[in-house]
């Protein structure tokens, strides 16, 4: 193998991190070399050769740092001593390669670990009248000060991250829930449509001789029942093709519309709630599904006022164009719970996103200009058979 290719490899081992933290450990050991010869030269007739090149070494050293903190601190001390002794010159100067060492054992190290390296390097680096021990002590300190505050910040990351995944799984279960509750939804919309062709067949073959007219129209209103289900059920495959819920148990029922509204606007004002209702528009009959999902998204809103906010004015609008059905809560509460508690993105929101999205329509929810909040529901009626 050639140099060529084991250069490469370990240029691709190391990641951009790895590469940031030894240009970082170059730098400085070039400065610590650099400020210990500049001192030396500054001062030649103390010095000699040997020394500068002793100095320079324990200066060099300081690239392995990270790797092996303890060795680099005894070998840099050793060598300040050994300065010491071939020169037989003092100065602060010298300190710098072993106070780098000895930040980074508190940096790298334990506490156990840093305090058995800088006992025995304080005492020599006074005892040859390098550096004070208050320097060598402040040297530690901010090692482990930063080794904490790595940790800190780290452990910080984790945990966002960690919340995030969660906060991804939550929301999966609750889309999950809600496209299974929709599924049942819809075998409700379903069975009673199949009931009601299954009679009106009925009836139009028991008057077919006697009252063709009746029964074709009976006939008719079939046929509209059963392409108004086709068309349901191809809206919803989309949403609930990856569930695989049993419904069987779901209990037949006509499905709720927008026909009751009125019945619901009670309720939530028998519960406190001050609401206000404004239909603009004629009123018509809409598909079962976009009636029924109108219904359990206002339904969910008002139910999300009543649990998070003190309101004391709710604005119902209901908005019949010739396209599309506009449904729109308006409340001026604030939140019951500080805001940094209240979750930005609840798992009612997204149950109305899901059905509004069943039938290409769109569901927003913001604060409001004025203060409060509003939820913006916009279904496509255009189309209706």
């Amino acid at each position: 193998m050639s140099t060529s290719s084991v250069a490469g490899r370990i240029r691709q081992g190391l990641t951009e991190p790895d590469r940031r933290a030894r240009v970082l450990d170059v730098l400085i050991a070039a400065c610590t070399t650099g400020i210990e010869i500049g001192v030396m030269i500054d001062r030649w007739p103390d010095w000699t050769w040997t020394a500068i090149a002793l100095s320079a070494l324990a200066g060099g050293a300081l690239v392995f740092r990270r790797r092996a903190p303890v060795v680099v601190l005894v070998l840099t001390t050793a060598l300040a001593g050994l300065v010491v002794l071939l020169s037989g010159a003092g100065g602060v100067a010298r300190g710098a390669p072993p106070v780098v060492a000895l930040f980074t054992l508190g940096e790298r190290k334990t506490w156990r670990v840093a305090l058995l390296g800088l006992v025995p390097a304080a005492v020599l680096l006074f005892a040859w009248s390098i550096t004070s021990p208050v320097v060598c002590v402040m040297a530690v300190l901010t090692g482990r000060y930063l080794q904490m505050r790595r940790r800190y910040v780290s452990t910080l990351e984790e945990r966002t991250a960690y919340l995030e995944r969660e906060r991804a799984q939550l929301d999966q279960i609750a889309m999950q829930r809600e496209r299974a509750a929709v599924a049942r939804e819809l075998h409700d919309l379903v069975g009673h449509t199949v009931t009601v062709m299954l009679l009106g067949v009925r009836g139009a073959r028991d008057v077919l001789r006697t009252a063709p007219d009746e029964a074709d129209d009976t006939l008719r209103r079939v046929e509209e029942s059963g392409e108004q289900s086709l068309a349901e059920l191809r809206r919803i495959v989309t949403v609930l093709r990856d569930v695989d819920t049993p419904t069987a148990s779901a209990p037949l029922r006509p499905a709720p519309s927008l026909k009751q509204v009125d019945e619901l606007v009670t309720t939530f004002r028998d519960l406190g709630l001050p609401i206000r209702l404004d239909i603009d528009g004629a009123l018509r009959p809409l598909p079962d599904g976009v009636e029924l999902a109108a219904y359990r998204i206002l339904e969910e809103a008002l139910t999300n006022v009543l649990k998070h906010s003190r309101a004391t004015e709710v604005l119902v609008q209901l908005r019949y164009g010739p396209e599309e059905l506009e449904v729109r809560v308006d409340n001026d509460g604030q939140p019951r719970l500080a805001p940094e508690t209240v979750p930005a993105r609840g798992h009612g929101i997204i149950g109305m996103q899901e059905r509004a999205a069943a039938h290409d329509g769109q569901v927003t929810a913001d604060v409001r200009p004025g203060g409060g909040f509003r939820v913006r529901a916009r279904l496509p009626i255009g189309a209706t058979v």
